[in-house]
């Protein structure tokens, strides 16, 4: 159980700098292109690592 919160907070972490990068950075069409690209990640990760693992 351990190594999962590890893992929930990292990919929390990275979440969080890669939307910060985002907005200093990028136009309002690539900011939404790279959101649903990482939610779209994300939800991958979430269904093989959670629903399958």
């Amino acid at each position: 159980m351990e190594a999962n919160s590890s893992y929930y907070l990292l990919v929390l972490v990275a979440i969080i700098v890669g939307v910060v990068v985002v907005k200093k950075i990028a136009s309002c069409l690539i900011k939404t292109i790279i959101l649903f690209v990482l939610i779209a990640i994300l939800a991958a990760v979430y269904y093989l690592y959670f629903v399958n693992g």
